[in-house]
């Protein structure tokens, strides 16, 4: 750089480029000095290649006087700077709340709470949740900015979808998903405040299925079931002796069945627990003769050789063709392949094994869930009854 050069304008200089040119000349570089506090302070003005010139830089320092003067404004060109940065930045946190104060359940649900369900979500329980939000959330508050939305507007799902007679477990599940976009909405820092569902109340009616079927039944489907599809009176069999849930059955790989301790393993599971499950004499027989046959490393692949989505139409079929479900309006005790599960927990407890080993067997995550069972061992309620019998036998007031 040049040396310092004095221009017409007092306190105001420049030192020119050495190489830089702009226009036909070289580049200015400006600044300005004056005192303040009794201290001399030079500060820089900018290029003439970004604008600056000898008399805007005399502009500059008129002002920067002017509010050593008068007190008002910027005594020096870095608090001014520093205060346009300030600025700048309340104003960004200014445009970007409004955003969050804008931002629509909608936007929330497409842009922060899908993107992250799906990376720990099964994909059928997002294409649930996707047919719930379509069908009774978007209508109602799809639109209402987060910040907007009161107990009140939840309210009005819940009523709506009681109206349409849906069940308080589907009920629920809805509220669910509201409560889980704004959770991952306040994750995310764009809502700070809890979820409208956190007063809500639902009449919790026992939804869960309690049919289960007789051996009679059981031999009446299997034998249906072994004309139309081997691979659903397969998957029926383990179903019954194993109490798999049918996506247990359909990631199972023969790596998974131990044929010299005659163990199976689920590992693929609902509750993410791995169960290990002892094969009865009939299900040897079933696993042998499909090992004798495999294309794939899946016990039950779908005709693809891929991973089965879905149980075959064909077992709805065939409960209907048997009518096991003729005249039964209430769908608990409709029977769907689920039933099989249900039949196996039922039988165990029915033969006295403990409610604690059935809930291990079957993999549920609390024992309340294997609960619904005890009334099928009347054996172990007789023996409570009988208990309390000997207890104060001798006192007639007891």
């Amino acid at each position: 750089m040049g040396k310092w050069q004095a221009t017409k304008y007092p306190g105001v200089r420049f030192r020119e480029h050495p190489t830089r040119k702009h226009g036909v000349q070289y580049d200015k570089y400006f600044s300005v000095r004056y005192t303040l506090d009794g201290k001399r302070h030079e500060e820089a003005i900018g290029w003439a290649s970004d604008g600056w010139s000898a008399q805007s830089a005399a502009e500059e320092l008129a002002r920067l006087k002017r509010a050593h003067r008068t007190g008002e404004g910027a005594y020096s060109l870095a608090e001014r700077r520093e205060q346009k940065e300030t600025k700048r930045k309340a104003d960004d946190e200014k445009k970007k709340q409004e955003e969050r104060d804008a931002l629509t359940f909608s936007q929330a649900w497409v842009s922060m709470y899908l993107p992250h369900a799906q990376t720990y979500k099964a994909k059928q329980t997002i294409r649930t949740e996707e047919s719930y939000y379509s069908s009774w959330i978007k209508p109602v508050i799809g639109d209402i900015s987060l910040k907007g939305i009161a107990q009140l507007d939840v309210e009005r799902v819940k009523k709506i979808m009681m109206d349409a007679a849906k069940s308080p477990k589907t009920i629920e599940h809805v509220l669910a998903i509201i409560r889980q976009v704004f959770n991952q909405a306040n994750v995310m820092g764009v809502y700070p405040g809890g979820s409208p569902t956190e007063k809500i109340k639902i009449s919790r009616n026992d939804n869960r299925r309690i049919r289960f079927l007789t051996y009679y039944e059981v031999e009446m489907l299997l034998d249906s079931l072994c004309m139309s599809s081997q691979d659903l009176y397969d998957m029926s069999l383990l179903a019954l002796n194993c109490g798999p849930r049918a996506g247990e059955m359909h990631s199972l790989t023969w790596h998974d069945i131990d044929f010299e301790q005659g163990i199976v393993t689920f590992r693929d599971t609902k509750n993410k627990y791995v169960r290990h499950i002892p094969i009865t004499k009939r299900v040897r027989r079933m696993l042998e003769n499909r090992r004798a046959y495999k294309t794939s490393t899946l016990v039950f692949p779908a005709r693809n050789g891929g991973r089965r989505k879905e149980v075959s139409k064909t077992f709805e079929r065939i409960i209907n063709d048997l009518e096991f479900n003729a005249g039964i309006e209430d769908r608990r005790q409709r029977v769907v392949f689920h039933t099989l599960r249900h039949t196996c927990a039922s039988w165990l407890v029915m033969a006295g094994v403990p409610l604690y080993t059935v809930k291990e067997y079957l993999g549920h995550r609390q024992i309340s869930q294997t609960e619904r069972y005890a009334h099928l061992a009347p054996e172990s309620l007789k023996q409570a009854t009988d208990a309390l019998n000997k207890i104060g036998s001798g006192n007639d007031r007891v």
